[in-house]
């Protein structure tokens, strides 16, 4: 048997036999309606690459947000860890500092249903910095930077506890950026 007569005859099938009809001219074809959801999981494992964190220092006694690249998107306890360590190098070279030593003594945090709980200790007898407006600010404006938090609680000894806002109020009640705009430096 002749291979080089049988190669175009099996092309040939192979192309017709597709069983996709052809048009002699373009059509247009209507999407069907959205949203459009992939049936596939999304994948968690895999390595999500540099994300941005936005932590709120103090410069000038207002607050400043500023963004730092890490290696993945922190947990609320990592950021508020990483708000608690203070501004960096370069940070503190632009004048930014951090009105939480001495003020507040934030233990951790948790996240339930979009609101950041977080567990305050009690001030320390020889406490530094004493501006606690700006110290709460600074943890309420950088937790509610988060996609997954909209407001913010304190608890001490597993009370409410309250806390000044930007007016000179106290407040046991879910707090929110909108309590220390007055506070804020605009970007």
């Amino acid at each position: 048997m002749n291979h080089r007569r049988l190669a175009p005859l099996a092309l040939a099938a192979l192309l017709t036999g597709c069983g996709v009809p052809t048009d002699d001219s373009p059509r247009t074809v209507q999407p069907p309606r959205g949203p459009f959801h992939s049936a596939a999981p999304a994948d968690t494992t895999a390595p999500a690459g540099r994300a941005d964190e936005t932590l709120c220092l103090v410069r000038d006694n207002r607050i400043v947000s500023v963004v730092r690249r890490v290696d993945h998107v922190p947990t609320v306890e990592e950021q508020l860890r990483h708000l608690l360590a203070g501004p960096g190098t370069a940070e503190r070279d632009s004048d930014l500092t951090s009105a939480l030593p001495g003020a507040v003594n934030a233990a951790g945090a948790t996240v339930t249903r979009a609101q950041a709980r977080v567990v305050v200790d009690e001030p320390d007898d020889d406490a530094g910095r004493s501006d606690e407006v700006l110290a709460f600010g600074q943890i309420v404006c950088t937790l509610t930077s988060r996609d997954d938090v909209t407001t913010v609680v304190f608890l001490r000894d597993g009370r409410p506890l309250a806390v000044p806002r930007a007016d000179g109020s106290l407040s046991e009640q879910p707090l929110t950026r909108a309590d220390y705009a007055p506070l804020i430096t605009p970007r």
